[in-house]
């Protein structure tokens, strides 16, 4: 079961992300404005202790990963999948892709996070793009539920036991009769079978957080 970690009050949250971050645009999303993070190294040293202090995990909301922007991205070019629809991104760090959903017309966009900063991010992220989005401090793996329409995740490959985990839930989901989406570009974990590659792009990304200048992220569709 994983942690819920416990939150910042909202002004010292919302202080914090200010303080550590600067309004931009991700490269494939520039729809979307978020409080992101411009150098990785700096951000880790300056929120090292403090986060630690607070027994709260590293800033991964402070960066606009490439699966989500893949997923962004996807959503942003195909409004009807979300429009009216009720939608969860899982694991949804800065909240990009419920913000993509609600930009598009989705009756209620969710994001599903146990990182008290990044729902505090996500907040702001929403507040900033004119956009309501409902965060959910929930483990949602636990859940044996499944209200969406449509669940997305990016980024959720780099461990093997929650990989393992995270697709079972998804795969329950679609079996639920959701629509269920999973970006990634190419984590040692992804699933070899029950994914049908439906859009795929190269993101620009940061020597800091890959090995490499631009990543090929796909999105699929979960199958049964």
């Amino acid at each position: 079961m994983s942690t819920i970690h416990p939150p910042l009050a909202g002004d010292a949250a919302l202080a914090f992300i200010r303080a550590n971050t600067v309004l931009s645009q991700p490269p494939v999303c520039p729809e979307i404005t978020l409080y992101l993070a411009t150098e990785i190294t700096p951000l880790w040293e300056a929120t090292e202790a403090f986060l630690a202090e607070k027994n709260l995990p590293p800033p991964f909301w402070a960066f606009a990963w490439v699966g989500g922007q893949a997923l962004s991205r996807y959503v942003l070019d195909n409004p009807d999948l979300v429009a009216g629809k009720r939608v969860l991104d899982f694991a949804a760090g800065c909240g990009m892709t419920a913000i993509a959903a609600a930009l598009c017309g989705a009756a209620r966009s969710e994001a599903a996070e146990i990182d008290a900063v990044a729902a505090a991010s996500i907040t702001v992220n929403a507040e900033v793009n004119g956009v309501q989005v409902e965060v959910l401090l929930d483990d949602v793996l636990e859940r044996t539920d499944c209200p969406w329409d449509v669940v997305m995740a990016g980024d959720v490959c780099y461990e093997r036991p929650m990989a393992e985990k995270v697709f079972a839930w998804l795969r329950r989901c679609a079996a639920a009769g959701a629509v269920v989406l999973l970006a990634d570009p190419g984590r040692d974990y992804l699933p070899t079978t029950g994914l049908m590659k439906v859009a795929g792009y190269t993101i620009p990304t940061s020597l800091e957080l890959e090995n490499r200048t631009s990543r090929d992220a796909v999105v699929y569709r979960i199958v049964g």
